[in-house]
């Protein structure tokens, strides 16, 4: 057993982190000590490191919540787990398209910007606010 200190140093999280997990009920709620300190079994430290790496993944709490459900009622997780990752990749693919549409926008506004201009005329300012405006509409 141990103490949210030592969890948090064993894993890298945060004991805020920690608490805010098992208020959203992504972590059981621990044992606590006669002085109310909490008090963690080992198996915790692998369900936490699962829940910090699925974050990074870009799941979402609710899509981590679904798969530890899975798994706290003995059913098996890996078909949710693959779903969920095809769902993230096609979330990331989208992601990368947009941020190319940018990317592509900036550079066009850069060009236009390049030349001298009347401030707020035609300047890359009046460009950036008229840009905003055509891609609103």
């Amino acid at each position: 057993m141990m103490r949210i200190g030592e969890l948090a140093r064993q894993t890298g999280v945060p004991e805020k982190t920690i608490r805010y997990y098992e208020q959203v009920g992504l972590l059981p709620p621990p044992q606590r000590m006669e002085n109310n300190y909490r008090l963690y079994t080992p198996e915790i430290v692998d369900r936490l490191r699962f829940v910090v790496s699925a974050r990074r993944l870009g799941l979402s709490l609710r899509e981590i919540a679904a798969i530890l459900a899975l798994n706290d009622r003995g059913e098996v997780t890996c078909g949710e787990m693959l779903a969920t990752l095809d769902h993230q990749i096609a979330a990331v693919e989208h992601r990368i398209t947009e941020l190319q549409t940018l990317r592509a926008q900036l550079i066009e506004l850069r060009r236009r910007g390049q030349d001298v201009a009347i401030p707020w005329t035609d300047c890359i300012c009046a460009a950036v606010r008229d840009w905003t405006a055509q891609e609103t509409t």
